[in-house]
């Protein structure tokens, strides 16, 4: 017999297609959007143009121009692949080596597991965009050390949500079961624990990503990620504060970009959370 969800319930569920779908097509946008520079921009990005420079919005240049010529509209068209690259490849590293370092952790415990934490803990004991800062002073400044720094970050951040979600797991009877049938660790841990946690590490995955896009932006800012003439939201934040005060859509248009983009990431992360909440599927049958 199906079961009705009670109005609370209903609502929550409401509440998180919205938020799903409002999501899904704010991100999906960007992503377009960043699709289409690799092949197409209203102007050349690279491009001089001393006598429309500091143009105000206008059909010409829908989002002005900088101190330049250059148009806003396409830098920021730009910006949203170099942030969706930088953001994809760190997250990408926090995933490859953070979930088989925690699936290792849960599986071996004793020693592993302390040594994985530990090693978490350290990198835990600098604040993120600090660590970023370092790495990249160290190296120095551009979009692959931005990438690194940043998916240093994220791996002891998949190794621990992994960790935890896999360890209850090695109590359930199929588990028990398929160490019965000879299954070793590793089988165990890539056919059984796996699976059963992917959905958490999807929803991770979108909250590291829009933390990631803030991170490319912060160090971008200060001069340590993608290096000119290559576009980023975060160095157009910065070169428009000298200007602001009379070309204020300088700061406008990227700043806006990435407040929505991060925005969409954090409800469409959200509404997926949701969406694969046990809880929240069986509510209504």
């Amino acid at each position: 017999m199906s079961q009705i969800a009670p109005p609370a319930r209903r609502r929550s569920l409401f509440r998180s297609n919205a938020a799903f779908l409002a999501g899904g097509a704010i991100t999906a946008l960007f992503l377009a959007v960043a699709a289409l520079s690799l092949f197409w921009t209203p102007y050349d990005v690279a491009a001089l143009d001393v006598d429309s420079r500091l143009a105000t919005p206008a059909w010409a240049h829908w989002f002005g121009t900088n101190s330049l010529g250059r148009d806003v509209l396409s830098m920021t068209m730009v910006g949203a692949r170099t942030s969706i690259a930088v953001a994809f490849l760190a997250v990408g590293i926090g995933v490859a080596l953070g979930v088989p370092l925690g699936l290792v952790a849960a599986a071996w415990k004793g020693p592993v597991d302390d040594i994985v934490m530990r090693m978490g803990d350290l990198i835990f004991a600098f604040p993120a965009l600090i660590l970023a800062i370092l790495i990249t002073a160290v190296f120095g400044p551009g979009a692959v050390n931005a990438i690194i720094a940043i998916g240093v970050f994220n791996i002891p951040v998949f190794a621990r949500l992994t960790r935890g979600a896999a360890l209850p797991l090695w109590t359930k009877g199929y588990v028990l079961a398929a160490r019965t049938a000879g299954k070793n660790r590793l089988e165990i841990s890539v056919e059984h624990i796996l699976p059963n946690i992917a959905h958490l590490l999807v929803v991770q995955g979108t909250v590291q990503f829009s933390l990631a896009i803030l991170a490319e932006a912060g160090l971008s800012y200060v001069g340590l990620g993608a290096q000119p003439p290559t576009p980023s939201w975060g160095r157009m934040l910065a070169e428009s504060q000298t200007l602001a005060s009379f070309a204020p859509w300088l700061a406008l248009f990227p700043g806006l970009a990435i407040f929505t983009f991060v925005l969409g990431l954090n409800l469409f992360g959200d509404g997926l959370r949701r969406r694969l909440d046990p809880r929240d599927r069986e509510a209504v049958r």
